[in-house]
């Protein structure tokens, strides 16, 4: 049985990558290209400064080893798929774990809370404190602590949804299902409130000169010496659409891996599921 929940959980999650891709690629890609685009006009603007103002001059701008073409079509449709199929997978093992602990949850119920949970610790925690970014955005030097801060917050929020189912457990041993549900529901919330309040933020780590006086993430006014406008700070629009359509591309990924779960569960498991369930 194990290896059939796997199985439907890796085509599930395959499937949810293909649509996922099929929509960052019609609404998210031209936003890239957009983000490309200023990123190259900006160096071009700051590459000007630099040579009116005698800095030395660094040319070298490395191989393109795919094109744009290629990474935003096969690259891209290729990673969502892997991805897709990878997060199916772990959700089908948790799935299979937390089978035996349902208590008298249905298969179709706990598929669709084992999915929504992973979805909100592993891509909606952390994209409230960290969101993403298209290019130009952040500094190249910064990607690594960027990276950590991002895996950090998603660790914090697994341990934190396990302290809050845990939690819920035992005070629904002493008070009704409800109320334990909200005590424990609010006591993540708190935990997340507090861990969010005390990291740093990417514009924190992204701080310098040409982004303003002021540390910030996104690229501000290029101005030259005098103080005039030489190239605009990045569209607002063009970042708050990307980080929307980011999150709804994950979204997507978790929707169709949980309802298409739910829908085979109680074929996939029949009877047996019920038994174990209640048997925990």
């Amino acid at each position: 049985m194990e290896k059939r929940i796997i199985g439907r959980g890796v085509l599930l999650g395959a499937l949810g990558g293909s649509l996922a891709f099929v929509f960052a690629r019609i609404l998210s890609e031209p936003i890239i290209d957009r983000a490309i685009a200023y990123e190259e006009g900006r160096d071009d603007a700051q590459m000007a400064l630099d040579k009116a103002a005698g800095k030395p001059m660094d040319m070298d701008h490395g191989v393109e080893l795919f094109t744009r073409a290629q990474q935003q079509n096969v690259g891209f449709g290729f990673g969502m798929i892997v991805f897709g199929a990878a997060l199916g997978a772990l959700f089908a093992v948790v799935y299979f774990l937390a089978l035996r602990r349902a208590g008298k949850i249905s298969p179709r119920n706990l598929a669709l809370l084992v999915s929504g949970g992973m979805f909100l610790v592993l891509d909606a925690v952390p994209f409230l404190k960290y969101p993403a970014n298209p290019p130009s955005i952040g500094h190249h030097e910064t990607t690594g602590a960027r990276t950590a801060l991002y895996l950090g917050m998603i660790a914090i929020g697994v341990v934190a949804l396990c302290a809050a189912i845990w939690l819920g457990r035992k005070l629904a041993a002493r008070l009704d299902v409800w109320t334990a549900g909200v005590a424990a529901s609010a006591g993540f919330v708190l935990v997340l409130g507090v861990v969010m309040a005390v990291l740093p933020s990417l514009g924190q780590l992204s701080a310098n000169k040409e982004y303003g006086d002021f540390a910030t993430e996104t690229p501000q006014p290029l101005k030259d010496p005098s103080g005039t406008i030489v190239f605009p700070g990045f569209p607002a629009d063009d970042l708050y659409y990307f980080r929307l359509y980011s999150i709804a591309a994950q979204l997507i990924v978790w929707v169709v891996i949980g309802v298409g779960f739910a829908w085979l569960a109680p074929r996939l498991l029949g009877d047996r599921a019920t038994e174990t369930a209640q048997a925990a």
